[in-house]
């Protein structure tokens, strides 16, 4: 189970949390939608179904008032009470969660909720949580809801063309079959290249963000993608990444969370175990090549 990561005396964000994490699966594993119902805004209400496709032309509007939600909320909380779990999906769910981002003007606020990882079932079969949403909130006499959001969202939205300019994985290049989100070699263009230092899940104030491996690994690449962004570059530039942990236990979390943030070709990488400041878990280099 996790706790609500927002101070005491972040009033807003810690109720828009409790609303959409903590309140949000505890509904849905009970498949009780009275426990949620004031949650919402009725009026006006409209949900967006991106069906984890990166094309917005693609995405359909099949929740066009609460009432259709509603529905379709009950009835995937159902099959998920009759699914035989092989971990204790409350703790699942809390695992796969991360909610972080909270932009707040006045009354209404913008709502980043991703889905990390997945789900055991009894028969050894993984159901992947691989997904964000967006929620449109709106505080109605002193209490947070929900207006509307556009979810099922896949966490890379950006150009999916097989060869980004200035990188591309030989044809001869091959490795073994248990490698992990990574090309074994990247050739570059070297005219244009752009290095940031080690990132890590800490905040403008310095403070350290998270304390899972999920949580902090999302913040620290987060924080790589806004270093690039200032040197006009993104993640899809990257060719090279330096990966340091605590705990090598953790690599498999911290590679589900890793991939959904870039497309191919993968860059080359490499991990080590290292001692690392304060209780931070994980720290990121990369390098690019600007297009």
């Amino acid at each position: 189970m996790k706790n609500n990561p927002f101070p005491i005396e972040d009033t807003d964000r810690r109720a828009i949390w409790d609303m959409l994490v903590d309140r949000d699966i505890k509904a849905f594993i009970a498949e009780d939608w009275g426990m949620v119902e004031d949650d919402f805004i009725e009026e006006n209400f409209m949900g967006i179904d991106a069906g984890r496709l990166g094309n917005p032309d693609a995405w359909e509007l099949n929740f066009p008032d609460l009432e259709s939600y509603k529905k379709e909320w009950l009835k995937q909380a159902k099959i998920f009470k009759e699914t035989s779990w092989a971990e204790d999906p409350q703790e699942a769910l809390f695992r796969a969660t991360v909610l972080r981002d909270i932009d707040i003007s006045g009354e209404s606020a913008l709502v980043h909720k991703k889905f990390f990882g997945g789900i055991k079932k009894t028969g050894g079969e993984f159901v992947p949580t691989e997904w964000q949403t967006l929620y449109r909130c709106r505080k109605i006499q002193g209490q947070w809801k929900i207006a509307g959001f556009t979810g099922y969202m896949p966490h890379f939205l950006g150009n999916t063309a097989s060869s980004p300019a200035g990188k591309r994985v030989p044809v001869s290049a091959g490795q073994h079959k248990t490698a992990g989100p990574y090309s074994p070699v990247l050739m570059v263009e070297p005219n244009k290249l752009v290095v940031i230092s080690g990132q890590a899940a800490i905040d403008g104030e310095g403070k350290v963000i998270g304390t899972t491996i999920e949580e902090q690994a999302a913040y620290t690449l987060d924080n790589c993608r806004k270093q690039l962004n200032s040197a006009g570059c993104d993640l899809n530039n990257v060719f090279k990444v330096n990966v340091y942990l605590t705990d090598l236990d953790d690599w498999p979390r911290f590679n589900e969370v890793y991939k959904t943030y870039f497309d191919d070709p993968l860059p080359v990488r490499t991990a080590v175990q290292s001692g690392l400041l304060m209780t931070l878990q994980v720290e990121i280099e990369m390098w690019a090549v600007k297009s």
